[in-house]
């Protein structure tokens, strides 16, 4: 019997080494936790951006409603204002 008859070689099985865990270099390092900064702060900003302007709006409004006014009636006087000063002039 020669070796030229023979079937085909069944392949060994052998077990998959571990994954190694990837080291990663201190650069690398520092630029995925910039991206998550970034990240955080972009959806923070998303969140605060708009509760600030409301906040800003509710204070105006609060403040000419505690002194009795409106942006209308304040925009009126100035316009009084400097209208005496443009005469006076």
């Amino acid at each position: 019997m020669s070796e030229l008859h023979e079937g085909p070689l069944t392949p060994i099985s052998h077990p998959a080494p571990p994954p190694q865990k990837q080291t990663l270099t201190a650069r690398e390092e520092r630029r995925r936790r910039r991206k998550r900064r970034r990240r955080g702060e972009e959806i923070l900003g998303w969140f605060l951006v708009p509760v600030i302007i409301f906040g800003i709006y509710w204070g105006i409004s609060a403040g000419f409603e505690f002194l009795g006014t409106s942006p209308g009636q304040v925009w009126d006087q100035l316009m009084q204002v400097k209208a005496m000063m443009e005469k006076r002039a």
